[in-house]
């Protein structure tokens, strides 16, 4: 999920209830509330438990919703605010990977403080986002199995961008109906899907989230193939104009779709020139043509 907020840089509540009912007209399966993309980094930690309260009472129990909680210097403290985060009513709180253990510190000490982080957590429930930021800690096969197989593991972002190593997850994995992998790749979203992944959570979802959840409906269904191909070559081909200084794109983006939230980001990724309004105006043209061609409804704000 996006965090919108108004000209002077202070949350958008409004916004954000506006958001979270359209990715829940868009048929979104669940949310993931503060996470890179909800600039998570550059909320204070009152601002992140408010975000998740306020996404949690927007969806009205309607879908479930995840968030990312092991923010601190230690894994008391980070356990400390987990126990927050699980508070506010989430499903699941989210292990971010590179703020456990540093990028040159050892697999051997990062496992020893996962499991640290299990026990002072008791029995709630957990999943990984190998975010990109401080750096990215992607997780090995049998990383992750010693940590599903313990039953706290529920959810799993993966970021890794290798087909060969999501397969091997999934194959490590296998046989563990509460655990999903959740792929952010959309250049490989099909294969992965097809593959064995419980679904998307990619920032494509953030433009046009209705096109994931059709993804995830039609993806190996034969009569839909030529559309899924259609679907799945324009997602690869766009990856460079949604990457390019986002979030703030994607604000623009919904902006322009009727959303009523400003581009406002506190997380300088470049900015908005016309160029880079005119490639994202491009997007959406494209965008039309392909829900025309493949029969898909693009969802519209109230």
């Amino acid at each position: 999920m996006l965090t919108p907020f108004d000209e002077a840089g202070k949350v958008d509540f409004g916004g954000l209830t506006a958001l979270t009912q359209h990715y829940l007209r868009a048929g979104a399966g669940g949310l993931f509330a503060n996470c890179q993309s909800s600039e998570m980094f550059a909320l204070d930690h009152d601002e992140k438990l408010a975000v998740v309260k306020h996404v949690l009472s927007a969806t009205g129990g309607a879908v479930p919703v995840v968030a990312v909680g092991n923010f601190g210097e230690t894994p008391e403290r980070q356990a400390d605010f987990m126990h927050k985060i699980y508070d506010t009513g989430v499903q699941a709180v989210i292990i971010v990977t590179s703020l456990v253990a540093g990028k040159e510190e050892p697999d051997r000490l990062f496992e020893e403080r996962v499991f640290r982080l299990f026990e002072l957590t008791g029995s709630m429930p957990l999943g990984f986002y190998e975010c990109p930021e401080p750096y990215k800690r992607v997780l090995k096969p049998a990383q992750l199995r010693q940590f599903v197989d313990t039953g706290r593991i529920i959810y799993h972002k993966d970021t890794c961008l290798d087909l060969t190593q999501i397969t091997a997850k999934l194959e490590a994995t296998a046989g563990r109906p509460a655990f999903g992998l959740y792929d952010a790749y959309a250049a490989h979203a099909v294969a992965s899907l097809k593959a064995g992944s419980s679904g998307l959570s990619c920032i494509q979802g953030n433009f046009f989230p209705e096109l994931i959840v059709w993804l995830c409906e039609h993806f190996d269904e034969a009569a839909f193939a030529e559309k899924v191909d259609q679907a799945q070559r324009f997602l690869s081909d766009n990856m460079e104009v949604m990457h390019h200084i986002y979030p703030p794109v994607a604000k623009y983006y919904l902006r322009q779709r009727g959303l009523p939230i400003t581009t406002f980001t506190r997380t300088d990724t470049g900015t908005l020139t016309p160029a880079v309004k005119q490639d994202i105006d491009h997007l959406s043209a494209q965008y039309a043509r392909l829900c025309e061609n493949i029969g898909l409804r693009a969802v519209m704000p109230v």
